[in-house]
């Protein structure tokens, strides 16, 4: 993935001066600078690997995508030799990496509920458009520079030629509770009022986490009618994904559908939590053997609140029809213990744990870091 650099020629002459200053701001010499990511592929590496009908898939599903937390496809290359792909450039990097310079290279309870609930909404949408991602982990989710996600890299996903999910609405007794637990350990309560994070675009006049203060007590349902876009009846039989974040189906090889895609997001809360993946083994063999068979565990250290545990527990469930999200999708995940509180109507409007600063192109200029060089097209 590269840098592309657009330039744009000098305003008008009969530009107004709040514009003018306005692109002043951003340019030099007169030109306004705008930067994307590039992914650049080279099409004789992909004939040789066979990853042609990959990358043509990857730029099919971006053309699809109109949603917060998902690329824009700005622009496609398609030279003789090239196949480029342009899309929103983030300049806060992604969760592996910013993970990495946390604390104990793990994320606060706050921050993992506050990435969760953008990656469950995301995932709900491509569902919804018949897309299974197949490929989420830290590495795949973008800080952008407001603060909030974008998922990348679709060349793994599977596309339906025809959207073979059916969303429909459901009323609210019809969704499962989802293994609401009542002995969650009393110095360690599930969620705090500490814990919330609070928007500051509305700010004071309504928040997107609820207070817990002067708050009747709820069923675990809201009242009224539920948007469901599962499950999506497809089955691929394709090996892919990166290993520690494979489900058990796609190892065992009996074929796989959207649950996989829970299932990918248990681990990228348990790694998020933890700094570790749960069944990482010495190698490639040993871990696969123990996403098959070997029991989910926890570590004493660092301490997790019980309603995370318990979300993770259910979406790690290695019978894809028992997992949490396999009948209903996002919507009976969305009503677990660990997002309480959560508006996700309004989630674009919450304050994320980490702002990114501002972009300097200097950073990754062809002088500061060679190895990630400024192309322009």
């Amino acid at each position: 993935v590269y840098l592309a650099e657009l330039k744009s020629q000098p305003p008008p002459p009969d530009t107004n001066a709040a514009d003018a200053n306005n692109n002043n701001n951003n340019n030099k010499g007169g030109k306004s600078d705008v930067v994307f990511a590039a992914k650049v592929m080279d099409k004789k590496e992909l004939a040789s690997r066979s990853k042609e009908g990959r990358a043509r898939t990857e730029m099919e599903i971006l053309e699809l995508l109109d949603h917060p937390f998902l690329p824009s496809l700005y622009a496609v290359i398609d030279s003789p030799k090239w196949f480029c792909l342009l899309t929103e450039f983030c300049p806060g990097g992604d969760l592996h990496v910013l993970r990495q310079r946390q604390p104990l290279k793990r994320f606060p309870d706050s921050a993992v509920r506050f990435y969760a609930s953008e990656v469950v909404v995301a995932l709900e949408y491509l569902h919804m458009m018949g897309i299974v991602y197949r490929d989420l982990k830290p590495e795949n989710v973008l800080v952008r520079s407001d603060g909030h996600i974008m998922l990348t890299d679709f060349d793994l996903s599977l596309k339906c030629d025809e959207s073979t999910s059916t969303p429909h609405i459901v009323s609210d007794q019809k969704l499962p509770v989802p293994g609401l637990r009542t002995d969650y350990p009393k110095d360690h309560p599930p969620f705090t009022s500490s814990s919330c994070i609070i928007p500051n675009c509305i700010v004071p006049a309504v928040s997107c986490f609820h207070p817990k203060r002067k708050r009747k007590k709820k069923s675990a349902h809201r009242g009224g009618p539920e948007f469901v876009a599962e499950p999506i009846d497809v089955r691929s039989m394709s090996f892919v994904g990166t290993h520690e974040y494979l489900a058990p189906e796609i190892v065992s090889g009996e074929g796989h559908g959207s649950p996989v895609d829970w299932w990918t997001l248990g681990i990228f809360m348990y790694e998020l939590f933890y700094g570790v993946t749960p069944f990482k083994g010495v190698d490639h063999e040993l871990t696969l053997a123990n996403i098959v068979a070997r029991a989910l565990e926890f570590p004493k250290e660092p301490m997790v609140p019980a309603a995370a545990k318990d979300l993770i527990s259910q979406l790690l469930v290695k019978d894809p029809p028992r997992r949490l999200g396999s009948t209903m999708g996002a919507s009976a995940i969305k009503h677990h213990p660990f997002f309480q509180g959560v508006n996700w109507a309004l989630l674009r409007c919450t304050t994320p744990p980490y702002v990114p600063p501002p972009f300097s192109k200097e950073v990754v200029s062809d002088e500061s870091c060679p190895e990630t060089p400024v192309e322009y097209y």
